[in-house]
């Protein structure tokens, strides 16, 4: 069950055909749970691939244009908000698109785009989908666990553009980082219990999730990143967080890449400070919000592009002046931050946080989407509706970053001498597909 900014509560089964048409359901719900279905759309039309992004390292930019968007309705309730939506935001083709007086007919597809009419009522749902637009295919192999057997099984991804946070934005923005990704309908990971259920699901009969059980907010402990991410912006990066639930306080490592495989560092961020006790979000339901204080931040160089740029930034304003060299950190503290990263301190940050257990009954952890347009959630006005991809939590793993470092990277002397970091290979992406989609 994916959240949207705003929220939003959906599932998705996407189609294309080899003539390069393809078919979308978008199943929308009224729970986090996704087992209360309010509407479907069913979306028809032309996809192109075009060339290698210029933006978005990794990605495949693409052309679509849509033929066809249906809409299904699962009750009264869901059919009278969103003709109220269309009726107050919509322009003359579409005030009567549906009079509020209508009773809702079950199984009734009404059209709200027609490109050969030129109609177009989606607008009020706040329905695009550039997503569309930037598309990466990544496969890997996951080991087989049952027992007596040997091997490992294909897993396809798809990534599809992100969603801008801002509700008002949605409409003209061209996406630069990804969604959570899709799996395919035939080699994705196992278990995956909401996959056959989706893949099975149409407009008329949306998909109803089993039952997940809600875990209490115990944030003690070591999280981690299970993949490489992708932010708007053009940023890379994996994160590993410390949580000391004894006396509410907080670290964070954060490593920024160059490249989407996360294997060519450029820095990483320390910061710490302290988090406030969590209440129940009363505008996305299944949330807990929190507040973080940043207090104390340190700052590593591991490429000379950055060492430059930090060199070459304004006197007190990151650090000592002029004094940065690779892979030695520094204390940015005194200087109340670093502006040419974009880091305030002292600083509080409004979040929004949720656990869950995967299908192996590991603890996930989900932290609030940043801005699309890469400000800092810094008043609770700002504090998200949406999440991050999860992390895991670190089983049994040492709260000493010492430990968790020497998983991820394998020491080498440089010229002259000093210790550089070296990315180990991330064993979870062996390769990119960008010349097709695969979608059985």
């Amino acid at each position: 069950c994916e959240v949207r900014p705003g929220p939003e509560f959906l599932t998705r089964s996407y189609l294309f055909y080899a003539n390069r048409l393809f078919k979308a359901y978008q199943f929308y719900y009224w729970d986090p749970s996704c087992r209360d279905p309010s509407y479907s759309l069913v979306i028809k039309g032309k996809l192109r691939l075009r060339q290698a992004s210029w933006i978005t390292r990794g990605a495949t930019e693409a052309d679509y244009h849509l033929h066809k968007v249906g809409i299904v309705f699962h009750s009264q309730k869901a059919m009278r908000e969103v003709a109220s939506w269309i009726n107050q935001t919509s322009g003359e083709g579409c005030s009567e698109f549906l009079p509020l007086g209508r009773t809702w007919a079950p199984g009734a597809l009404y059209e709200l785009l027609s490109a050969k009419t030129e109609r177009d009522c989606t607008a009020a749902l706040g329905f695009a989908m550039h997503e569309l637009s930037l598309v990466r295919v990544e496969t890997h192999y996951q080991p087989l666990v049952q027992p007596q057997q040997s091997g490992s099984r294909l897993v396809e991804e798809l990534y599809l553009g992100d969603i801008h946070t801002e509700w008002v934005e949605r409409l003209h923005y061209r996406p630069t980082g990804y969604q959570r990704p899709m799996q395919s309908a035939v080699h994705h990971v196992h278990p995956c219990p909401a996959c056959g259920i989706i893949y099975r699901a149409d407009e008329h009969h949306p998909p109803i999730l089993p039952v997940r059980a809600q875990l209490p907010m115990q944030l003690s402990g070591s999280w981690v990143s299970t993949h490489c991410e992708v932010r708007p912006a053009v940023l890379f990066l994996t994160r590993y967080f410390i949580f000391h639930g004894n006396n509410h306080t907080w670290e964070g490592y954060y490593y920024h890449y160059s490249d989407p495989l996360c294997r060519q560092p450029t820095f990483t961020i320390y910061a710490s400070g302290h988090y406030t006790q969590g209440i129940p979000s009363s505008k996305v339901r299944g949330g807990t919000e929190l507040a973080f204080k940043v207090t104390q931040a340190r700052v590593m160089p591991v490429d000379q592009v950055t060492v430059m740029m930090l060199n070459s930034s304004e006197p007190g304003s990151c650090g000592l002046a002029s004094s940065w060299s690779a892979g030695v950190e520094q204390d940015i503290t005194a200087t109340n931050g670093c502006l040419a990263l974009g880091i305030k301190l002292p600083h509080t940050e409004y979040e929004l946080f949720k656990m869950e257990q995967d299908t192996k009954d590991r603890s996930l952890l989900y932290i609030g989407e940043r801005p699309t347009d890469g400000s800092s959630p810094d008043s609770p006005a700002k504090r998200p509706t949406s999440y991050q991809a999860p992390l895991i939590q670190c089983a049994g793993a040492s709260e000493e970053f010492s430990n968790y470092i020497s998983l991820k990277y394998l020491g080498k002397k440089d010229a002259n001498g000093n210790e550089a970091l070296k990315p180990l290979p991330v064993a979870f992406l062996l390769f990119i597909a960008l010349l097709f989609l695969r979608w059985d």
